[in-house]
């Protein structure tokens, strides 16, 4: 394992292997072996440009021999910020060959965040694109470079100025050595909504493990056509089972520059997709969108969301507005993943979050002193498993809250389990509000208030108060007609909620702040509350 990560115990890696859940391919590998079997099968479609899955591995082997040429070595580290491009993945598949690992950074990160994952990871190379949606990304390359010793080399798909073209940076391919199984393959960024970004450590064993399974469990198959709508950088596009799920089984990638439902819906019917993914600030616009689109949708079977919680009231929107099935998706770039079955009742796929991917997946769902809580009790969950990691790169004092001794992850998620299996997430440990010793969970009162005819979406936060300690408050987007705080608590009362649960404070915007993987941001949105 690389210096700074936590490997798994021996007997866990026995076990895993024996299992079949590590089969010992790594992930360049995995590309080469479809392109083998399927070489004229469509890999990638990106506007103009279709690469079959030969073109691709060619690609990824020209690019791997140039990028060695120019002093690349296993087990360095370069930041990748590449939007949903056909390079993103010519190049993750080359450096994948050579044992050198990507950074994925995230399209909208700019220098604080840059500057800090740089130097965690002692990047040696920069890769962007010259523009992307109106932004010029060679500015911030020339300021990186400034600041971070380690970052030696700067490559641009599109115009380089006074760097390295990545269009450059080829050769004939040639044999390299091959990376191993075990070895780190990539480093995701975590996606905490405070702080800066952790980075996980993956390695090809347990990521594949990840990607293939995941795509069973969604029906990927040689026919399946997926749309990457969200940036392909973060762990659900990407491999969840995203696109290393449909290379594993020989499908064909669609990449879209933007989410937006107008480039989406233009693309679902040309390419006639059948699989795609979102969050759920994604699909309230997509389901608005769509009451008017004339876009032909009837290709699309599955809607894949996940990220965070979407709510059972818009889950029950998706098949009448889009004609497609709804998974729901659980999980985290640190590992677990959880589906809904694609055969389970509508009522368990609106209102539960799905099963862990695996039987291995060892699940814990404690109270505050990480005691067991009782069955169907709301408690954090705590998870270990074989593609669930065992530490964050480089972070000693943090690995030492965020995992237990003998090595679950703390999720920071709190959620309960039904007899069945299935998770329902109830929200996070600090997503709950103390009003003068009272508990006020927070996906409660959303839950209620998104059933209001006149709120289009919400976010409960919370304010601090000298008597109470902290007061809530209900930051909704609205349908047009104005809403009231009188009027939104006599509606809640109506539908039984307890007095102290009524929101003391309401707030209509149009927009609320997300956090860089989609999320809504409640740090920054109730900062900017305060300063309304």
């Amino acid at each position: 394992m690389l210096d700074g990560c936590t490997d798994w115990p021996d007997d866990f890696i026995r076990r895993y292997r024996e299992q079949g859940y590590w089969q010992g391919v790594s992930l360049g590998q995995l590309l080469r072996e479809q392109a083998q079997r399927t070489p004229h099968k469509e890999a990638l479609v990106d506007g103009t440009r279709r690469w079959s899955y030969a073109e691709l591995d060619q690609q990824a082997d020209r690019l791997a021999a140039g990028l060695a040429d120019r002093g690349l070595r296993a087990s360095q580290r370069v930041l990748v910020q590449l939007p949903n491009i056909a390079e993103f993945f010519s190049l993750t598949f080359a450096l994948l060959r050579l044992g050198v690992i990507p950074v994925f950074a995230l399209p909208a990160h700019r220098e604080h965040e840059l500057a800090h994952l740089a130097h965690l990871s002692q990047a040696v190379a920069y890769v962007i694109v010259d523009q992307h949606l109106g932004f010029d990304y060679r500015p911030l390359a020339r300021t990186l470079r400034k600041q971070v010793p380690s970052l030696q080399q700067v490559w641009v798909v599109g115009m380089a100025e006074e760097f390295v073209a990545l269009a450059q940076c080829v050769a004939n391919p040639r044999e390299l050595p091959a990376p191993d199984s075990r070895e780190v393959a990539v480093l995701l960024l975590s996606g905490g909504t405070t702080g800066l970004p952790k980075l996980i450590p993956r390695t090809h064993d347990d990521f594949a493990c990840n990607a293939r399974l995941a795509a069973r469990a969604c029906g990927f198959d040689g026919d399946t056509r997926y749309l990457a709508a969200l940036p392909v950088a973060h762990n659900f596009p990407l491999a969840s089972p995203g696109a290393l799920g449909v290379f594993s089984v020989g499908a064909t990638l669609v990449l879209a520059p933007e989410p937006s439902p107008d480039t989406a819906f233009e693309l679902i019917e040309r390419e006639r997709i059948t699989h795609t993914a979102l969050i759920p600030p994604l699909v309230l616009l997509w389901l608005e969108v769509a009451q008017w689109s004339d876009n032909d949708l009837t290709s699309l079977q599955w809607l894949q969301v996940g990220g965070a919680r979407l709510k059972a009231e818009i889950a029950a929107r998706i098949r009448p507005a889009l004609g497609c099935g709804l998974q729901q998706v659980y999980g985290m770039a640190e590992g677990l993943l959880c589906f809904t079955p694609l055969d389970d009742p509508q009522e368990r796929v609106f209102d539960t979050q799905g099963l862990p991917l695996t039987v291995a997946d060892e699940i814990r769902i404690v109270d505050t002193d990480d005691v067991p809580v009782a069955p169907g009790a709301v408690g954090e969950l705590l998870v270990r498993g074989p593609y669930t990691i065992r530490g964050y790169y480089n972070a000693g004092e943090q690995n030492q809250r965020a995992f237990t001794a003998d090595g679950f992850y703390r999720s920071g998620d709190l959620v309960r389990r039904l007899p069945e299996g299935h998770l329902i997430v109830e929200g996070r440990t600090k997503d709950v509000i103390n009003r003068g010793g009272e508990k006020i969970p927070v996906e409660e009162i959303e839950n209620l208030l998104l059933g209001h005819p006149l709120i289009r979406d919400v976010a409960l936060v919370a304010l601090a108060d000298e008597l109470l300690g902290e007061r809530s408050c209900a930051c909704v987007l609205a349908h047009g007609a104005c809403v009231d705080l009188a009027s939104i608590n006599a509606w809640l009362r109506d539908h039984g909620l307890a007095a102290y649960k009524l929101p003391d404070r309401l707030q209509v915007l149009r927009e609320f702040p997300l956090t860089h993987l989609g999320k809504v941001n409640r740090k920054a949105l109730a900062e900017q509350v305060l300063a309304l």
